[in-house]
């Protein structure tokens, strides 16, 4: 469930981004828009975390925390 405001709440910039988005792939993605909304508080922290998470120093390769985040996203039923 996201929040009517998170769906359309966008500033005017994000709004572009969203509407090329969505000519491009005929929808723009859920996750892109939460990210989107209110950046500062959301966005931008989880966005860092996520670059860290799969793009630090790691065992694992780039390619394999990839693979791992698109199983697990295949288990959760995501479309992204």
């Amino acid at each position: 469930m996201r929040l009517k405001k998170v769906h359309a709440g966008h500033r005017l910039r994000e709004k572009a981004i969203l509407g090329v988005m969505r000519l491009m792939m005929g929808h723009a993605p859920g996750v892109v828009r939460t990210l989107m909304y209110r950046k500062e508080y959301f966005g931008a922290p989880w966005s860092d975390l996520t670059q860290q998470v799969m793009r630090g120093p790691s065992e694992w390769t780039v390619g394999e925390r990839e693979t791992f985040a698109a199983f697990v996203s295949r288990l959760n039923q995501c479309v992204f």
